[in-house]
């Protein structure tokens, strides 16, 4: 039986050293959206025919994003490694506009907030077509499954 789903994200704390409260927030939201609903699906195979639910960490070894998969059962499946060199120019991007979109939503008008905020989804959807590209032949993803991971992996490269 097939269900390809995320049904527990992990990030490795370890390679996080510091994050903000607005920061956190957009790690929670992501983390709670992602696991009601999304679309997983390793090209597989794997032992037995498994083919999910699944259980993921992120992390960042060596420059590159690990992504490792395991079973319900916490049985370790496989590891995908990501260069992260196509993802530093979107991930510089939209820290720069997310910090411009914190700043504003304290004292600008609602449509400035507005215009930073369509311009941040627009690099946030750049970002998730990007990441649904790298995990091709890998891992199928829906586009809100990608947008969600991609959340997460901004969280690993707080400096």
């Amino acid at each position: 039986m097939s269900d390809p789903r995320i049904i527990d994200v992990k990030l490795d704390e370890r390679t996080i050293i510091w994050r903000n409260a607005d920061v956190e927030q957009e790690r929670r939201v992501a983390i709670f959206d992602l696991l009601e609903g999304n679309h997983f699906a390793p090209a597989g195979p794997y032992d037995g025919g498994y083919a999910g639910p699944f259980k993921v960490t992120l992390r960042v070894e060596e420059g590159r994003l690990a992504i490792d998969i395991a079973a319900a059962d916490d049985r370790a499946l496989e590891t995908f490694v990501l260069a992260l060199s196509p993802f530093r120019r979107i991930v510089r991007d939209y820290f720069a506009i997310c910090d411009s979109y914190y700043k504003a939503i304290r004292n600008a008008s609602p449509s400035q907030i507005e215009t930073i905020d369509m311009a941040r989804r627009g690099i946030h959807n750049e970002a998730a077509e990007t990441l649904q590209e790298r995990l091709a032949g890998k891992v199928e993803v829906d586009f809100d499954t990608a947008r969600r991971l991609f959340t997460l992996i901004c969280v690993l490269h707080i400096r």
